[in-house]
């Protein structure tokens, strides 16, 4: 989350913490550009008029870098020129200030959707479901109760279905860029969600990968 204005930057972090996300919040341009350098995130939203880099200069330099991270511009500037030339420098979205926060919160879930070839808010592995609307997961035809930090590592898992992924790459989605934990965090959480995903199940869908990470695909 990336805005200048820092009531309005608590305001919309903490609502989307609430929703389930780990938010990072930065002030300017240049901070922007540090955090995109240390860490791959799912999505950047970005105020225009921000000090030392604009939004756009920030755009134009995550692209020109080939940091494809979907990017959602906000601005006060409601114009059809100042919409194009955002749209045109890369971004993936533009809302309009003042904004309701269920909007920004659609928004947002149609990016991720975009960025995982979905085209629904349902995502499938076999017989596993996830819901990122209602927040429900099932399994055939079985609820599965989460914690909110299980319920985090199994999207992205499901998001990067057949994506080998290392366990300080799901640290770095699933926890803030403060979040100092040990270095067995995940292997704890992914025992969790085998005695609940697959334990129960003869199919297995989490595989370990020897020396690389998780990964959750389907598996003849």
């Amino acid at each position: 989350m990336v805005e200048d204005e820092k009531s309005l930057n608590r305001v919309i972090s903490k609502s989307l913490e609430k929703e389930g996300f780990s938010v990072d919040s930065c002030f300017d341009g240049e901070e922007a550009l540090s955090y995109t350098d240390a860490c791959e995130y799912d999505a950047v939203i970005m105020d225009i008029m921000m000090p030392k880099l604009s939004g756009m200069e920030v755009l134009r330099t995550l692209r020109a870098r080939n940091n494809s991270v979907p990017v959602l511009l906000l601005t006060a500037r409601d114009s059809v020129p100042d919409r194009v030339s955002g749209l045109n420098a890369g971004a993936n979205d533009y809302l309009i200030k003042p904004f309701a926060f269920e909007e920004l919160l659609a928004r947002i879930r149609v990016m991720l959707r975009g960025a995982a070839g979905n085209v629904t808010n349902v995502y499938r592995v076999g017989d596993l479901t996830l819901d990122t609307a209602s927040c429900k997961v099932m399994r055939g035809g079985d609820e599965i109760k989460l914690t909110a930090k299980e319920y985090d590592i199994l999207e992205y898992l499901m998001l990067n279905r057949g994506v080998v992924l290392s366990r300080e790459r799901i640290e770095n989605h699933v926890w803030d860029f403060g979040y100092e934990g040990g270095t067995n965090v995940i292997d704890v959480y992914i025992l969790y969600l085998r005695k609940k995903i697959d334990v129960p199940y003869e199919k297995k869908l989490i595989h370990t990968v020897k020396g690389k990470g998780y990964v959750l695909r389907e598996e003849d």
